[in-house]
């Protein structure tokens, strides 16, 4: 928590409250901890599921004041998480629908839920 300026630089003061970088190391340690390796055998529904539950917590925890930077910057690395998890899983290549991205894939198919 700190008292910053408004963003147009005026005198005005704002309390701002921002995950800290210390916050940012945990949370991405935990997603870690998730999509771990020893976890491959983890349905992929359960797997979304526990990193949603810690994604609202965590995001609820956080969400007053101005944190989106922090909050984009933390689901850049779920999406990686999941990505590298995904692909990993087994020896055949995982293969997303034709007309998708990874990200819309993991939000509109699997029930990803971003901060």
């Amino acid at each position: 928590m700190r008292y910053d300026r408004d963003r147009h630089g005026r005198d005005h003061r704002y309390l701002n409250v921002t995950p800290s970088a210390k916050a940012m190391g945990k949370a991405r340690e935990r997603i870690r901890e998730l999509t771990a390796r020893k976890r491959n055998f983890v349905p992929i529904p359960q797997l979304i599921g526990e990193v949603n539950r810690f994604l609202n917590g965590w995001g609820g925890y956080f969400r007053h004041g101005y944190p989106r930077q922090q909050f984009d910057t933390l689901n850049g690395s779920v999406v990686e998480r999941l990505r590298n998890h995904l692909k990993r899983r087994s020896q055949r290549r995982y293969r997303l629908p034709a007309d998708r991205t990874f990200t819309a894939h993991l939000v509109k198919d699997l029930g990803l839920r971003l901060l």
